[in-house]
């Protein structure tokens, strides 16, 4: 069988698409979100994988229960879904659209994980820095991490940025390790 990311792709592109030309990236995602959540609830989870559940059944059922959350198109998606079998792949669909979307929007998720908390002055400070660099809005996730012993690591798609003190020691020992 297929990989789900391979399955939920050509989906995500298209609500993308949609959402692109409608500039509705915002509802879009809250519409996914909603699916991926419902098929996630165990009863629904179960109902996917039973060979006697009608397709068509199983869609009504999602879009009753999501009543108000989702408007026509998101209510074909649902019908779409269901009939390719595909509804187990809503979460993968979710994290593409999102790729998707931070792209289109110049958009990074970055985490930044530091040694010790980081006073809201340097936080600021630190943002500025990284939306500079990486040219780009910046969503950041702050973590603590004691075992970096002092600094941080910056984390941007690929991107690493390493200034931690366990970081640098990692590196001298693959320095005299050559």
């Amino acid at each position: 069988m297929a990989e789900i990311s391979t399955l939920a792709r050509p989906y995500a592109k298209a609500v993308f698409e949609l959402a692109l030309a409608s500039q509705s990236f915002a509802a879009w995602s809250k519409q996914l979100a909603a699916i991926a959540e419902a098929v996630a609830v165990p009863a629904i989870a179960q109902a996917i994988r039973a060979p006697g559940v009608g397709k068509t059944q199983l869609a009504e059922v999602i879009i009753d229960a999501l009543k108000g959350t989702l408007d026509g198109q998101g209510q074909s998606l649902v019908k779409l879904l269901a009939q390719n079998h595909r509804l187990h792949a809503a979460a993968s669909l979710v994290e593409q659209y999102e790729v998707l979307r931070a792209e289109a929007e110049t958009r990074v998720a970055v985490e930044i994980t530091t040694a010790a908390p980081v006073a809201e002055a340097q936080k600021n400070a630190l943002s500025a820095a990284v939306t500079k660099k990486l040219n780009r809005a910046v969503d950041i996730s702050w973590a603590t991490d004691e075992s970096l012993i002092t600094g941080a690591r910056i984390k941007a798609g690929d991107l690493v940025i390493d200034g931690s003190a366990s970081g640098e020691l990692e590196r001298l020992k693959a320095a005299l390790l050559k």
